[in-house]
């Protein structure tokens, strides 16, 4: 199978991910530097530096509760990266960050295909959030938060509205909120936008799979049901992103 492939089917990362650290010069195979588009087999040695890569058969899809302060990295010089506070036994990644000030739901797994399908943003996949502010909520926010909120950054040179979402008050100080869209940060700073300040933010759904009952650092593999749902979504909306416009 082509190289990019093969790294992400490892679960190392995701196939465009796979694509720079070979551009890198990061990836060899046989001892060699690696070339874009090259086919490689299971006998042949592929390296990440001085890591073995090997590619796995069986698909490993986890539901994590990331607590706050663990960061959504592969990079092993964070020492509160996720890759080392999950210390799984098969070498999984996040399909979808959590940045270090937020918590809940993460899914991690050794199936690149499955991330590509999840991470692409023409996919419009679901994400959950119940999030707490520092006063109270008011309906004129909440119809903001709906409708879409524009977000400047000049530093970053981001100057966008949100995507319409859904929305819901469930108490003085917090609401739901459905998000198809992944920009940076986003729910932060559409409240700041609003003159708002997030004291809490956690994911408790992913397309179709919920956080549950599941504690802060708890780890589950999915059920049969939710997998098969999760991978019908998933290849449905890439089928249909594939099918271009009409």
């Amino acid at each position: 199978m082509r190289l990019n492939k093969y790294l992400s089917e490892a679960g190392l990362c995701s196939r465009r991910e796979a694509d720079r650290l070979i551009e890198s010069g990061r990836v060899t195979v046989d001892g060699r530097r690696a070339e874009q588009g090259m086919q490689v087999t299971e006998d042949n040695d592929v390296r990440v530096g001085k890591k073995q890569v090997k590619s796995r058969s069986e698909k490993i899809v986890l539901a994590v509760n990331k607590p706050v302060g663990i960061v959504c990295t592969e990079d092993m010089r964070e020492k509160r990266n996720i890759i080392r506070f999950l210390d799984y036994p098969v070498r999984v990644t996040y399909a979808g960050r959590l940045d270090k000030d937020s918590e809940g739901l993460l899914i991690m797994t050794n199936d690149g295909d499955l991330i590509n399908g999840m991470m692409r943003a023409r996919n419009r996949h679901e994400k959950e959030y119940k999030v707490t502010v520092d006063k109270p909520i008011t309906d004129e926010f909440i119809r903001r938060m709906k409708e879409g909120v524009r977000i400047v950054d000049r530093e970053k040179g981001l100057d966008v509205v949100t995507l319409p979402c859904k929305a819901e008050r469930i108490g003085k100080y917090t609401f739901t909120i459905v998000l198809t869209q992944g920009l940076n940060r986003q729910i932060r700073r559409m409240c700041r936008a609003l003159g708002y300040g997030v004291t809490k933010l956690l994911r408790i759904r992913v397309v179709n799979i919920e956080l549950g009952n599941l504690k802060s650092g708890e780890v589950r593999r999915l059920t049969k049901q939710e997998l098969k749902e999760l991978y019908e979504q998933t290849k449905s909306r890439q089928d249909a992103g594939a099918g271009g416009a009409s």
